[in-house]
């Protein structure tokens, strides 16, 4: 009995994608199958980044195929193609700069610029191409989370090339400004100065850009969420009911202005003792996973309050890169895969394909 393409292809659907709970293909692309005699290969090309899941993903898929009869040796390749997505209002998307992401949180203290830091750490790890847009003007923390300092050069005399730290591509405000001096700009300046932080930075080649937002739902954040083209945003918070009635606030303002949210993180959700491992919800119990139920947003996750998370970001190295195989980067990569594959349903965009109509008059 000879082996059929199709039941190859049926054998592939048949597996489930950890990320989305569906069938494989439903984000991912078979391409290159090769039947020779009994033996079987094929690529799969994924649409989001899960390169820590390749492996046991792999197996999944030689398992499913060599349970078919008469088949041999199976062989696949797997790899990420991350593709741009449509942005609010019909923004048109930035050069070099597949899709812009959000981190925002409706107030300050809940840990949103960490957050940020490490999904953006967590999406690289991966493997994706990443940078981090830091959008706090007045309290600009990225060159000390990520370890970066110096002043961003221009190669030709129009746009700043964008600083590296632990793979990422940054931009921030703090690169340009001394680490003492206060930003006392109004709203429009701020504004201002965050647009061209944004257009006139040389990024390259990015499946995405995080944007760590400025705290609150103000005219800067407004203005920030209708002219950045983004693909999508995150939101962060604590449980405790202040900090949830903020972050409604900041939902309320991405669907105003027609950008999907997509996931909740809660952080800070418990404190594990050092000494005794007694776990105490400081901040209240599943407020956030109860909110992100009652709105109909993927719930991303939950992370501790734990002190090795602040100082790690305090000393530059977040705890994705600090410890990168411990339980909280664990989480945090989930969270990146799980942010990411949300997007990967979204439709592309097609603004840079649609063909060009040229209404001329006979004479």
């Amino acid at each position: 009995m000879s082996i059929q393409q199709q039941d190859v292809q049926q054998a592939v659907q048949a597996v489930v994608d950890p990320a989305t709970g569906q069938g494989l293909l439903e984000l991912a692309q078979m391409k290159n199958v090769l039947i020779s005699g009994a033996d079987v290969s094929f690529d799969i090309e994924m649409g989001y980044p899960a390169q820590s899941q390749h492996p046991a993903l792999r197996q999944a898929l030689v398992a499913a195929v060599r349970a078919l009869p008469g088949v041999g040796n199976v062989s696949v390749q797997i790899a990420t193609k991350v593709s741009a997505h449509a942005a609010q209002h019909g923004l048109a998307l930035l050069p070099q700069v597949k899709n812009i992401i959000a981190v925002a949180s409706g107030k300050g203290g809940v840990g949103k610029s960490t957050t940020a830091a490490n999904l953006a750490l967590a999406l690289a790890a991966e493997g994706a191409q990443v940078g981090v847009l830091d959008a706090d003007i007045y309290g600009p923390s990225m060159p000390i989370m990520l370890g970066v300092h110096g002043r961003p050069e221009s190669r030709d005399g129009k746009s700043m090339e964008p600083l590296m730290g632990h793979g990422l591509q940054v931009i921030s405000i703090g690169f340009l400004v001394g680490a003492d001096q206060a930003m006392v700009w109004r709203g429009p300046m701020a504004t201002q100065a965050l647009d061209q932080l944004l257009r006139q930075t040389h990024w390259r080649e990015l499946d995405y850009l995080i944007v760590d937002m400025p705290p609150g739902t103000g005219d800067i954040q407004l203005s920030l969420s209708q002219r950045v083209p983004l693909s999508g945003a995150v939101i962060v918070t604590t449980p405790q009911d202040i900090a949830l009635a903020d972050a409604r606030k900041g939902v309320t303002m991405f669907e105003k202005v027609g950008v999907p949210i997509l996931g909740l993180v809660e952080n800070m959700a418990v404190h594990i003792c050092t000494h005794c491992g007694h776990a105490e919800h400081i901040f209240g119990l599943d407020g956030g996973k109860r909110y992100a139920a009652e709105k109909g947003i993927d719930y991303l996750g939950a992370l501790p309050l734990a002190l090795s998370i602040r100082e790690q970001a305090d000393s530059g190295t977040p705890t994705v890169v600090a410890e990168p195989d411990g339980d909280v980067a664990a989480t945090y990569r989930h969270m990146a895969r799980q942010m990411a594959a949300k997007l990967a349903r979204r439709a592309s965009d097609q603004s840079g394909k649609l063909p060009t109509i040229t209404l001329s008059r006979d004479t």
